[in-house]
């Protein structure tokens, strides 16, 4: 699984952030940065989640 992420659609809502910080931060403009494009077995389930939460749809996952 891979993490897309589409910071012209990002709105910095932060949900992303708040579901799997061990996956997603904001930068300084306050837009999705990812701390990795491929989540471990730990944290898919809650990357996973994030991407279904997050209200711009700037999230994606990939199948490799």
């Amino acid at each position: 699984m891979r993490i897309q992420a589409d910071t012209g659609v990002c709105v910095g809502s932060g949900q992303c952030v708040l579901t799997e910080p061990a996956v997603f931060d904001q930068d300084d403009d306050g837009l999705v940065a990812l701390l990795t494009d491929h989540p471990d077995d730990q944290s898919a389930a809650q990357a996973r989640h994030a991407v279904i939460l997050c209200p711009s749809r700037a999230l994606s996952i990939l199948q490799e």
